[in-house]
Formats: structure tokens, C-alpha cells, sequence
């Protein structure tokens, strides 16, 4: 019972969910349901405006003619009883017929039935078919009297609405009291009809109003749904999508000025493309042109080099800050060749299953150096193995580029390297306690060639190639690469791999951002 109830309750739960997306997504929808409301509300207050009119006119007319016809009774009886009729047994034998004529009378047209009994209460004088003299209220039985010879109230009398107007009738025998009944079925046949004729009139015009509603939203709503089919169609590449010009109103002037925006949007696009294969292609040809010039000069400095105790103070100088900057050319120049294979989509992988945690401490050891020069202490934690499916010349490249990133913005601090696994998930994750990011930068980290601090004299960075090589690198493996940085509080990077190459990736088991800091 419990499993169907869970069951039930997650049903109603998915229901619920897909409601509120097709609310959250369908203008048309909200359109109509916001219509069908308002309408529905407004009707439902005509409405019962309408019926609360209807019904107190009813029941006022009822009441007036009610009266009038109960004083016209009330006359005639008092006329009859004030003749006399000699003893006490003509006379209540004449109050007999009084009563039993008006009784005729009221039936006669169903309108009313007849009471008369004594004031104190004593024995019956008359009652007509169907009703007795427990059926007047006592309410309005106790306020007949001297300074009240009539009134009147609203009463359900074996089951039925009455309307009770009572009078005191004065005879020789002490007063009695006379009581019209009038039913007031009519008027509550009447109140249904006209409350059933409101309801369906509602109804047919909620109805009405939700269809026109339902007309002019799809006349609206169709042609933003082209546009947003055609924007999605030009998002995904397909730049020659155009919108269907029908007609010279708005919706006409939308669709011409939308396809006029795609085709500029398509002539930008194709010159960017075409810019942008141009400079590929020159990174790429002057990449590989470099590289055998650049062997040249390498093997002459290395001559230089090694002979450099032989020359003058000035020159072996010289000949050392040639081989740093070659170095650095060569860097440079290995980074752009890898840039233009990934452009070229020449890369590839050779994965084999290793355990990350050696290779992260492989990386940290032969970064050790520079560490101590910067003043920072490298701690790496791992709670045990954590094996997966990669390319270690690859990762292992990641791993050192992050790492020394980290060293150099660290300002001395310590910078930690945390490797984990998950749930189809393996990550290492590096946090320093630098500089930081500023507000926006994370996102722009991973662009080529940018750098946090623009100027080109600098003591620290590289190229500006190495987080987007890294970044492509975790792609290559179906995994992902993020940052995460506040001013004066550091930077985290976080690789996420899969267990498996071409393995679904699932959350990473390390949190980007610090416990620590609150934003």
C-alpha cells in the first residue's frame, strides 16, 4: 500500500512538473489559462450579482402581494366576526367557516395555506390540509400581540420554503391569531431557471472568450514560433534558414527584418569563418616553417653554449640569454603547432588505464623547483587509487600547466592538489591562494592568447596558450575543465575525466568552489 501510495505521489509529482513546463514555455497556454480564469471570475460575479437581483426581486413581490392578500383575508374575517353570531358555539362555528373559506380560497390557486387558533395558545380553531398549528414559528407567534397586530417571517416548512404572515383577529371570544402560509415554490422554480440559464450563458461565454483567445494568441504566438524554429535552425549552423513573408502588417515587417538580421548575422559570420581559416592556416604554415630555421639556430646556440667560458664575459652572456629565449621560442612554437593540430582536428589519444595519483606526483616533483623559488609548498591529497582511462603525455601536460600556473599566481602560498574518484567520474583539482580571478575572468581564462595582466612586460605567464591547450586536451577526453577565482582568495582549477573513454561523465566528486568561502 505504501509502494502504490509513493508511486501515486511520484506520478503526480512528474505531472506536476511537466504542467509547469509546458506553462513556462507555451505563451499560447498562459494566454488561455490566464483568460479562461479572469473570464471565468468575472462571470462568476455577473452571475451571482444577477441571481442576488433576481432573488430579492422575487421574494420582494412575493412579500407585497403576500401582505396584501393576508390583510385582505385578515378584513374579511374581521367583518364576518364582528357580525356576531349570538352563543359561544355560533360563534366559533362561524370562526370555523371564516377560516375554512379562506382556506378554500388559498387553495383554490395553491397560494396559501390556513391557521387560526386562540392567542393563549388554546385549542385549534382551524387548519388547512397539510399543515397544524406546531408548524408556526414560535418566534413569530410571540411577537403578535397588542402593539404588533401583524408580521411576517421566512420559514422551510416540511421541506419547502413559506412565507408566514400572521395577524390577530379580535372576536367576542378573546383574540385569536389568523396565519397565511405562502409557499414559495414559483419563486424557487424561477431562481433555478434563471440561476441554470446563467450558468450554461457563463459557461458559453467563458468558452466564447477562451476561443477568441485561443484564435488571436495562435495568430500571434504562430509566427514568434517560426522565428524561434528559424533562430534555432541558424544557431545549429544552418545559416541559410529564412522566415516566411506573408502579408504587409507587423508580423510581415517582424519576418522581413528577422531574415534581414540573418543575413547580415551570415555574411558576418561566413567573413569571421573565413578570417578565421586564413589565420589558422597562417599559424599553422608559419608553425611549421619556424621549425627548421629554428633547429639551425638551436644547434649554433648550443655551440655557443658550450664554448661560452672561452668568450668574452659580454658575449657568453649573450650566448646564455640566447639559449633561455630559445627555449621559450621553441615553447611558443610546440604550443601554436598544438593549437593548429587541434584546429585541423588531427589530434588523438593513446588511453591506457593508470592511476592518476603517480602522475599527478610525477608532475608535482619535476615542478618542485620552481616551487622553491616562488616560496610555495606543494601538498597533494588522495584517499587511495584513483585509476582511469587517459592519455598520460596529455594529462600529464594539464596537470603541469595548472600546476604551474597556480605556483606562479600562488604569491608564495601554499598550493594544493587534490586528486579523487566518483561516480563515473575521476578529478584532480588545484587550488592555490594567490591573486585570484576578478569578477568575469573565469569565463576567459581558457581564450587563447588571453592573460589576467595585459601588459607584454611581465615577469610571470607564459604565451596565453597553455589553459586553452589544457582545455582542449580534457575535451579530447570527453571530459571538462573549469575555473573558479575571487579577487585576494585564490583560484581553483578542476579537470573532470571519465573512468572510461567514451564513458558517459557524471558530476565531479570534487566541489570547484571552497567550502571555505562564502560568497
Amino acid at each position: 500500500m505504501l509502494a502504490a501510495f509513493g508511486s501515486a505521489r511520484s506520478g503526480a509529482a512528474r505531472a506536476a512538473r511537466r504542467a509547469l513546463t509546458r506553462w513556462r514555455r507555451s505563451l499560447q497556454i498562459r494566454v488561455i489559462v490566464t483568460t479562461l480564469v479572469i473570464s471565468g471570475v468575472v462571470v462568476l460575479l455577473l452571475a451571482s450579482l444577477l441571481l442576488g437581483q433576481v432573488g430579492r426581486g422575487l421574494v420582494s413581490a412575493k412579500t407585497r402581494v403576500a401582505l396584501t392578500e393576508a390583510q385582505s383575508g385578515l378584513a374579511q374575517a374581521q367583518e364576518q366576526a364582528n357580525a356576531g353570531a349570538g352563543s359561544k358555539q355560533a360563534l366559533e362555528a362561524q370562526l370555523q367557516d371564516i377560516a375554512q373559506n379562506l382556506s378554500l380560497r388559498g387553495q383554490s390557486g395553491g397560494q396559501y395555506s390556513v391557521v387560526l387558533v386562540t392567542a393563549d395558545g388554546g385549542a385549534k380553531a382551524f387548519a388547512s390540509p397539510g399543515v397544524v398549528p406546531a408548524d408556526i414559528p414560535a418566534d413569530l407567534v410571540d411577537r403578535l400581540d397588542v402593539r404588533t397586530p401583524s408580521a411576517y417571517t421566512f420559514r422551510k416548512i416540511h421541506g419547502q420554503d413559506q412565507l408566514v404572515v400572521g395577524a390577530t383577529l379580535s372576536t367576542d371570544l378573546g383574540p385569536y391569531q389568523l396565519f397565511h402560509l405562502f409557499p414559495l415554490t414559483a419563486e424557487n422554480e424561477t431562481l433555478a431557471l434563471v440561476r441554470r440559464t446563467a450558468a450554461i450563458a457563463g459557461l458559453l461565454l467563458v468558452l466564447l472568450l477562451v476561443l477568441i483567445a485561443a484564435l488571436v494568441t495562435h495568430q500571434v504566438v504562430l509566427p514568434v514560433r517560426m522565428a524561434a524554429r528559424t533562430a534555432e535552425r541558424l544557431a545549429a549552423g544552418r545559416l541559410d534558414e529564412r522566415m516566411t513573408v506573408r502579408g504587409e502588417d507587423e508580423i510581415a515587417r517582424l519576418a522581413s527584418t528577422f531574415n534581414s538580421m540573418a543575413e547580415a548575422l551570415q555574411a558576418q559570420i561566413r567573413q569571421l569563418e573565413d578570417l578565421s581559416r586564413v589565420q589558422r592556416r597562417f599559424v599553422s604554415d608559419v608553425s611549421h616553417e619556424l621549425r627548421t630555421p629554428l633547429t639551425t639556430v638551436r644547434m649554433a646556440a648550443d655551440v655557443l653554449h658550450e664554448n661560452r667560458h672561452d668568450l668574452a664575459p659580454a658575449a657568453a652572456r649573450s650566448a646564455e640569454l640566447l639559449q633561455t629565449e630559445l627555449g621559450r621560442f621553441e615553447a611558443l612554437l610546440a604550443e601554436l603547432l598544438e593549437i593548429s593540430r587541434y584546429d585541423a582536428g588531427a589530434a588523438s589519444l593513446e588511453p591506457e588505464r593508470l592511476d592518476l595519483v603517480p602522475l599527478v606526483s610525477r608532475v608535482m616533483d619535476s615542478t618542485q623547483a620552481l616551487a622553491d623559488r616562488k616560496g610555495s609548498t606543494l601538498v597533494l591529497r588522495s584517499q587511495g587509487p584513483v585509476v582511469a582511462e587517459v592519455d598520460h603525455v596529455r594529462i600529464e601536460r594539464v596537470v603541469r600547466n595548472l600546476l604551474v600556473n597556480a605556483v606562479e599566481h600562488g604569491e608564495g602560498r601554499p598550493v594544493e592538489v587534490t586528486v579523487a574518484e566518483g561516480a563515473g567520474a575521476a578529478a584532480v583539482l588545484v587550488r592555490d591562494h594567490g591573486v585570484g580571478l576578478r569578477p568575469g575572468e573565469a569565463a576567459l581564462v581558457f581564450t587563447r592568447f588571453w592573460r589576467g595582466d595585459p601588459s607584454r612586460a611581465r615577469t610571470t605567464g607564459g604565451t596565453g596558450l597553455g589553459l586553452a591547450i589544457a582545455l582542449e586536451d580534457a575535451r579530447l577526453h570527453g571530459g571538462r575543465l573549469e575555473a573558479w577565482g575571487a579577487s585576494g582568495r585564490g583560484a581553483a582549477f578542476r579537470l573532470t575525466l571519465p573512468l572510461a573513454v567514451g564513458a558517459p561523465i557524471g558530476d565531479s566528486p570534487l566541489p570547484l568552489r571552497p567550502q571555505e568561502v562564502v560568497l
